[in-house]
């Protein structure tokens, strides 16, 4: 852990389900943050709870995938000092609809959220780790990304363009370590939207979905928070440019 604590990421998606809990994990490791989600309030209390836990942590609501953003995140992580990279748990998904049912607004919001907020922050990222020796970059990525089910077409397409994007940065900037955390089937909000969906695909996407509950077979956020921080203090550079599971 000596490598993280004391040092700066950035958050995303830190106002709720496993982003909220990674943040809380790493703050009480001594990583300070800068945390981002587009609920202001949510996200301010989420900082309390992490500075609570004697680290920095300051809260930047907005959308990633807006270029002012993604900089002023980066700015904050400057300001805070020892900036080491980020951590892009943010995610939409719009469960249900069929692709040709799907509304483009919709369509739009998952692919932003997933694959323009990644490119944002590498575009407001990359030249200040690059100027240090290391710096580490998570993306979450989802096995529906290898999958072909009715109703999360868009969020398919977007975690796959999402992890994609991950193994390109490896590849271009290989001394950051990059890697994708896929983390297992965890009670968030996204799983309940899919018990709940409405659409051409709900049927299947319910009964899958419920399944999963039905069974036990959920994890938490904060089992699923601990698994990536164990990952990222036990030789990340080991997962550069693949999954991480």
């Amino acid at each position: 852990m000596a490598e993280l604590t004391g040092k700066t990421l950035i958050i995303t998606g830190a106002s709720m389900g496993i982003g909220r809990a990674v943040a809380l994990e790493l703050a009480g490791r001594g990583v300070n943050l800068v945390l981002n989600a587009r609920h202001a309030p949510a996200l301010a209390d989420a900082a309390a709870a992490c500075s609570a836990l004697g680290i920095e942590a300051r809260p930047v609501s907005g959308n990633a995938a807006a270029p002012e953003t993604a900089a002023a995140l980066v700015a904050e992580a400057l300001n805070l000092g020892d900036f080491y990279g980020f951590i892009h748990a943010a995610g939409v998904v719009h469960p249900g609809p069929l692709l040709w049912e799907l509304a483009p607004e919709d369509f739009q919001e998952e692919m932003e959220s997933h694959v323009t907020a990644a490119y944002q922050l590498i575009r407001a990222a990359l030249p200040e780790l690059l100027k240090q020796d290391g710096g580490l970059v998570v993306f979450f990525g989802s096995a529906v990304a290898d999958a072909l089910i009715p109703g999360v077409g868009a969020y398919s397409l977007a975690k796959a363009a999402e992890e994609r994007l991950a193994r390109q940065l490896a590849y271009e900037a290989p001394q950051i370590t990059t890697l994708i955390y896929r983390p297992d089937a965890t009670e968030t909000r996204m799983q309940h939207q899919a018990r709940e969906a409405e659409g051409g695909g709900a049927e299947t996407l319910r009964r899958i979905f419920r399944s999963f509950k039905e069974r036990g077979e959920l994890s938490t956020p904060e089992k699923e928070a601990r698994a990536l921080v164990q990952i990222l203090t036990h030789n990340p550079r080991r997962f550069h440019g693949k999954i991480a599971e």
